[in-house]
């Protein structure tokens, strides 16, 4: 075969004149190659023995490849050998790419103008001053709308009168139904497999941000997707929309007929797959840093305004903010619903539907459609719709949790339920009962989505893996802002909520480490919220707080003197386990589950950077009488008096009033690792105790335990069921203090979650490209590879 041979000599340390076509032409003149033959034909130790020691041979075959990229463009790929040529040209630099990002000196080679190199020393016209990326990328551009290469011509006609590429209108080329456009091409597998390659060159373009470690400063845009996203790109619209639109119109099942997907082979997945991919990293964009886009309610007729607001310059960013006819949204929101709950279609109706493996994908684009597109946001909690969103995330949630390889889903999972809690809506839509039965390793219960939602959370927090501990501030804020709209939860959800405070409010936890207080903060305002806003249909809850009242007089009565503290920090060593999983009452799993299963030995998976604690995550608002929220000032202007060690307390703490503590450094510290650098004292003890917001249960305790005392007593009741009517038909009207104003801590922009999503979204991309495995044993700096 003519690459291995060319390979071998290309090594040779004599360089070869970039217009000895000859031999640059056997790399791409092989027929039936595919992108996995040029793997294997092109090792890794091969390129790097020419990037090393025959540079100038392999800046000639990366400038002749992308010449024969832009030849191919211009030409329009007529005849089936120049499509050959494309292709190959395609794979090779998918191949090269990686090998040039991962050494610095390297880095600027593609943005430098390449001089007099194979331009037969003819005068330099503008187009050759183009840095070489930006010719790639146009190219690449130009090539995902060529008529019967990657999209249907509409001259039935030959070649002579074949389409202009550069006269099309590429807008009427655009690859699926959907979001402003409305015709559906016939489908065709051969455009399908070249737009797939074509689209893998461009992931593998962009992916230079794995070369580059982590950093804090957000303005380090990725260069190539700032160009393939600008006005310089003549097709960004078009082809965000078709990136869009074939993502969201898939239906992995294959007509609607179960079980089609065994009779043929599906093409337009990896499809799919890719446009995903592509479409979750033009969308890299730290929208905290920036004016983020603005969406006003003035916009009519086109699908995308045509007049220019001022957004971010990235105009796949620009496009995604101003979607906002509601057919749109609602075909956007049904596509990627039904692709989150293909999974959980698998298991109560195995193999009926091909099973999809880019929910991470889909995970993120969902974030990013919701974060740069608050209508959007908006519409989602409209209906109840937005809970075929909730249960495949919670679906995930459940199943990731013991998995460590699988702790960025459950993070990005996680994020997505913050910023719904944050619309007072979604709590509203949490009160329809839940009747999908998806098998879950979970207690079967009786209920609505929100006793699905707290029994889920149970179960990450006692029985998933430790890493998730960072998770758990942001579980239990969730279950704050949806607290005061539930209007009644199960028996199980009850139980599950005092089991967890059980847990919390253990004197070795408590005292264990500097935030865990702020778990018992956050479960006894979800309580306040309750008893104060939902009292009324609530019995269940009531009961369980009289059944485990004992919790709360410990709590209130919580020792401070340090003689105490120690003890409760002896008892912590004799029990290892982080949360007791005793009296959880866990009951039966549902039907036809599978538990919760650690990652397989070996399993690769690839590091996060840590995320920001929940108050920069957050910030407060207060709902008012009518519903509205305002933002409360956060009270981070305030540094503690000179000579005062700053005591534990944080501005993160759980909750309002009083403006006066001085914001603190807030160390993430499990109870493990923060036994030598800090011990708990007297002083800090009291300093949280005497803020434990115990008032309105303790009053509740104080009417209602004599009264059911009593009942018991006299009827000599041992029947929940009883207690229960009598719970149900009391009331504290009058009895209870003042309502406090409802709290709201919304998901805010910043920059700690950008970079948290770009190395997660990056990993995910770096693990599912194994075939061909574009980025293997390449030096990437943004993540660490390991194994489990």
């Amino acid at each position: 075969n003519g690459s291995s041979a060319s390979v071998t000599m290309f090594v040779s340390p004599q360089p070869v004149e970039a217009t000895d076509d000859a031999f640059w032409d056997q790399f791409w003149a092989d027929t039936a190659t595919s992108v996995q033959d040029v793997f294997a034909l092109v090792p890794a130790a091969e390129i790097r023995a020419v990037r090393e020691e025959s540079p100038s041979n392999l800046a000639t075959l990366c400038y002749k490849a992308v010449e024969k990229l832009v030849q191919g463009a211009e030409s329009g790929c007529h005849t089936e050998k120049e499509r050959q040529i494309v292709l190959n040209c395609c794979r090779l630099l998918t191949r090269i790419l990686p090998y040039i990002f991962e050494d610095p000196d390297w880095r600027g080679f593609f943005w430098s103008t390449v001089p007099g190199a194979g331009r037969g020393g003819g005068d330099e016209d503008d187009e050759n001053a183009r840095p070489l990326a930006e010719s790639l990328l146009l190219a690449v551009a130009d090539l995902l709308f060529c008529p019967d290469f990657t999209v249907q011509s509409h001259r039935r006609s030959t070649v002579d009168t074949a389409e202009d590429i550069h006269s099309i209108d590429s807008c009427e080329y655009i690859w699926e139904a959907g979001v402003g456009f409305a015709h559906s091409p016939q489908p065709n597998y051969i455009h399908d497999l070249n737009r797939t390659e074509l689209l893998k060159l461009l992931l593998t373009c962009f992916s230079e941000a794995m070369y580059l470690p982590p950093s804090s400063d957000s303005s380090n845009a990725n260069p190539w997707v700032q160009f393939f996203c600008s006005a310089e790109n003549r097709h960004a619209l078009p082809l965000f929309t078709s990136l869009l639109n074939v993502v969201c119109a898939y239906d992995p099942v294959g007509y609607g007929i179960p079980y089609n997907h065994l009779l043929f082979s599906d093409y337009r997945e990896p499809l799919v797959e890719e446009a995903a991919q592509v479409l979750i990293v033009t969308l890299d964009y730290d929208s905290s840093t920036s004016s983020s886009p603005t969406v006003d309610g003035t916009t009519t007729g086109t699908a995308m305004d045509d007049v220019d607001p001022p957004g971010p310059d990235n105009l796949f960013v620009n496009y995604l903010s101003r979607i906002h006819r509601e057919e749109d949204f609602q075909f956007i929101l049904k596509g990627v619903a039904r692709l989150l709950s293909n999974p959980l279609l698998q298991t109560y109706l195995p193999n009926s539907a091909k099973k999809i493996q880019f929910h991470q994908e889909l995970l993120v684009l969902f974030w990013k459609l919701c974060d740069f597109n608050k209508k959007f946001l908006f519409f989602v909690l409209k209906s109840s719709d937005v809970l075929d969103i909730l249960v495949p995330i919670l679906y995930f949630l459940n199943d990731a949790r013991a998995d460590q390889s699988r702790v960025g889903l459950m993070h990005i999972g996680v994020f997505i339920l913050l910023l719904l809690s944050g619309e007072r809506n979604f709590g509203v839509r949490l009160n329809k009962p839940y009747s999908v039965r998806v098998p879950m390793d979970i207690p079967v219960f009786t209920g609505t989505h929100a006793d699905l939602l707290i029994i889920v959370f149970h179960k990450i927090i006692t029985s998933g893996h430790q890493r998730l501990q960072p998770l758990f501030d942001c579980l239990l804020t969730i279950v704050v802002n949806v607290s005061p709209y539930l209007k009644s939860l199960s028996m199980v959800a009850a139980n599950k909520l005092l089991h967890l405070l059980e847990a919390f409010s253990t004197t070795w936890f408590l005292f264990s480490a500097v935030q865990n207080h702020h778990l018992v903060f956050f479960l006894l305002e979800v309580f306040n919220n309750i008893i104060q806003y939902q009292f009324d249909g609530n019995s269940n809850l009531v009961y369980a707080v009289i059944r485990k009242r004992n919790v709360f007089h410990q709590l209130a009565n919580l020792p401070t003197d340090s003689q105490a503290i120690q003890k409760g920090l002896q008892r912590k060593k004799k029990t290892p386990e982080p949360i007791s999983r005793t009296n959880s009452q866990d009951g039966v799993s549902m039907e036809g589950s599978r538990p919760a299963a650690p990652a397989e030995p070996g399993t690769l998976k690839t590091s996060l950077v840590a995320t920001p604690g929940i108050d920069k995550l957050t910030e407060k608002s207060q709902v008012s009488e009518d519903g509205t929220m305002r933002s409360l000032e956060p009270e981070s202007s305030q540094t503690p008096p000179e000579g005062n060690p700053p005591s534990a307390v944080s501005d993160g703490e759980p909750w309002s009033g009083e403006a006066s503590h001085p914001r603190r450094d807030r160390r993430r510290l499990s109870s493990a690792s923060s036994s030598g650098q800090w011990t708990p004292t007297s002083d800090w003890v009291m300093s949280w105790k005497s803020k434990l917001p115990l008032q309105t249960i303790m009053r509740l305790l104080q009417v209602l335990v004599p009264q059911v005392e009593k009942i018991c007593i006299d009827k000599g009741l041992t029947d929940e069921s009883e207690i229960l009517k009598f719970l149900q038909h009391g009331t504290l009207v009058g009895l209870l203090p003042v309502p406090h104003p409802i709290l709201i801590r919304k998901y805010q922009a910043n920059s700690g979650t950008a970079m948290w999503f770009r190395t997660y979204m990056w990993g995910v991309i770096y693990l599912r490209n194994v075939d061909p495995p574009i980025w293997y044993d390449t030096d990437v700096k943004l993540f660490e590879i390991q194994r489990v």
